[in-house]
């Protein structure tokens, strides 16, 4: 049985459907990754898996609990950490940390994971006078303090500097080694390529796609890019004519086209019949960008 179940799940806000049959599954041991536009319903839908929004309709499992029915116990297994998440301002991280800690029968020891995210020197430091980056290392600590059996995570990194999510994205490998679930809601696709078993695109409510990193990619339109500068121009419809060519660009004296496997072998024969050298020639892959620009029609995640 997955650790977290989702099927057909919706929610509306006066009149305004925000998730429109929403469905994924997440298994044991794996991130799951959730990517869409602003709006898309990215965070509902993640407020309906923690049981701080009802759903209109659909099922929400966690380890087989409704989150909404049976609250509490879900409380004890999903560690969450929400994009607005706020503590009591006077209270200091240290603080913090022992108090949640105290929720649990087990929990993590958190001076382990306080090092992991290097909060060593913020202890003593009250929750409003961290700053954003601090304030988003402590609240992933505390969702991950009580040794759950699946994570919530929203925009985990926002606010990090390099380094910092770096290691982040190191000490999530680390859980998920553990064999816990998470479901990370990111905009960041090097995190999401790095990171997630399999993705999610939501967009306008309703999945466009699940499927790995490397699926959704394999799945664009467009999976090979070609950028040269030709001693001798290329004219535009013959670069168009190529067997897969999508589109044709050309800038400062670069051209670039976009297309398949068999765009870039029919260019380079073309370059040999024609005897054209292309200076600067680079041949590169579909990214995670591409697949996330085809399945929503936006750049902006």
């Amino acid at each position: 049985m997955p650790v977290i179940e989702v099927q057909d799940l919706r929610k509306s806000y006066g009149g305004r459907r925000a998730v429109d049959g929403v469905s994924f599954t997440v298994d044991e041991g794996e991130i799951f990754g959730i990517l869409g536009p602003n709006g898309a319903g990215k965070t509902t839908t993640v407020e309906c898996v923690a049981g701080l929004r009802a759903p209109d309709a659909g099922l929400v499992r966690v380890a087989g609990l409704d989150p909404v029915a049976r609250h509490e116990e879900v409380t004890r297994l999903l560690g969450v950490q929400l994009q607005r998440s706020e503590l009591q301002p006077k209270l200091t991280a240290g603080e913090a940390l022992d108090l949640y800690a105290s929720f649990y029968e087990r929990p993590a020891d958190w001076r382990v994971l306080v090092e992991r995210l290097g909060l060593e020197g913020q202890l003593r430091t009250r929750f409003g006078k961290l700053s954003g980056g601090m304030r988003q290392r402590l609240l992933i600590a505390l969702a991950l303090v009580g040794n759950p059996r699946a994570v919530v995570l929203d925009e985990l990194t926002t606010g990090l500097d390099p380094r910092a999510r770096r290691d982040t994205w190191e000490l999530l490998e680390d859980i998920r080694a553990d064999g816990v679930a998470v479901v990370l809601v990111t905009h960041f696709m090097e995190e999401a390529q790095r990171l997630c078993d399999r993705i999610a695109v939501i967009d306008k409510g309703r999945v466009t796609a699940v499927d790995t990193p490397a699926g959704l990619i394999d799945g664009t339109a467009a999976s090979r890019t070609v950028a040269f500068a030709a001693d001798t121009p290329l004219e535009q419809a013959e670069l168009l004519a190529l067997p897969g060519a999508l589109t044709v660009t050309s800038a400062d004296g670069r051209t670039v086209v976009t297309g398949t496997d068999a765009t870039v072998d029919a260019f380079i024969s073309l370059l040999a019949r024609r005897a054209v050298t292309a200076r600067g020639l680079r041949v590169t892959d579909a990214t995670l960008d591409d697949a996330y620009l085809d399945l929503t029609g936006t750049d902006q995640p």
